[in-house]
């Protein structure tokens, strides 16, 4: 069972909740030098051009704007598109759960998987057993909860500045937050699936005399996943840097809103 992660484990000072374990992928994400403000423009020019482009391509002009969905007959989903299914009805402990028996079904456990496992949750030890049970099976619960408790130990919640509990200081908001962008299953069969998710997500302590600020991510998470129980669920993952863009030249907003953001802006549930 791979269990890597790449920052964030007690040696670093990194404050992504990254998964502990080894370090096979380097140090701190790479970043991108911002090229000059001309550059930039030009290329997001050519961007929303492109993408103004893309869109009338594949704009129906058989259809209304009030034509129904395409039935059970609609073409098969392209490896990057939605498939057009309802999500999981149901979540236990706030993680979606009772994902269907299907190819589709197991890349949506691995991508709310992902978003529970690099989650501002997994370091506040009194929701770190409920997300272990949830996502895992049931012979690696035991394992992998003694590994996080020791990953996740009181110094390195300290380092990152959160009390034993996984608590940020009065006046700062530990964020750590993750969005899935696709799935890729590479292996898949009845009873057992390996899926690739890509995500972005946002990470650091927002508040002003902060010294780990806010920033961003971008990292591929692969999960290896079994159906246990009438549920997919996860027996092994591993991480790696990437892909990543270009960064932007958005400017950076506040540490006040960074932190309103985090806690007005709910998550969602990830169905493929």
């Amino acid at each position: 069972m791979s269990t890597s992660g790449e920052h964030g484990y007690p040696d670093t000072g990194h404050t992504r909740t990254h998964l502990p374990g080894g370090d096979p992928y380097g140090g701190a994400p790479r970043r991108t030098p911002r090229s000059s403000s001309r550059s930039l423009i030009t290329v997001v020019g050519v961007v929303v051009l492109l993408i103004a482009a893309i869109a009338f391509a594949n704009r129906d002009n058989s259809s209304s704007p009030n034509t129904p969905a395409k039935g059970p007959n609609q073409p098969a989903a392209a490896p990057t598109a939605a498939s057009g299914h309802t999500p999981v009805p149901t979540k236990q402990n706030g993680i979606p759960a009772n994902f269907p028996h299907t190819k589709q079904g197991a890349e949506s456990a691995a991508a709310n998987y992902a978003v529970a496992l690099v989650s501002a949750d997994i370091l506040k030890p009194a929701r770190r057993g409920e997300i272990v049970r949830e996502v895992f099976v049931a012979d690696q619960q035991a394992t992998l909860t003694d590994r996080f408790n020791k990953a996740y130990n009181k110094q390195f919640l300290s380092n990152i500045g959160l009390d034993q509990n996984g608590n940020s200081a009065a006046g700062h908001t530990y964020v750590s937050r993750t969005a899935p962008l696709g799935t890729k299953p590479t292996a898949y069969s009845a009873s057992a699936a390996t899926v690739e998710v890509w995500c972005t997500g946002v990470f650091g302590t927002a508040g002003e005399d902060s010294t780990n600020p806010v920033t961003s991510d971008w990292f591929t998470m692969t999960l290896e996943l079994r159906w246990e129980n009438d549920d997919w669920k996860a027996a092994g993952f591993s991480q790696k840097d990437g892909p990543t863009p270009i960064p932007g030249d958005g400017k950076a907003s506040s540490a006040d809103q960074m932190a309103t953001a985090v806690e007005e802006y709910g998550g969602f549930t990830y169905a493929r």
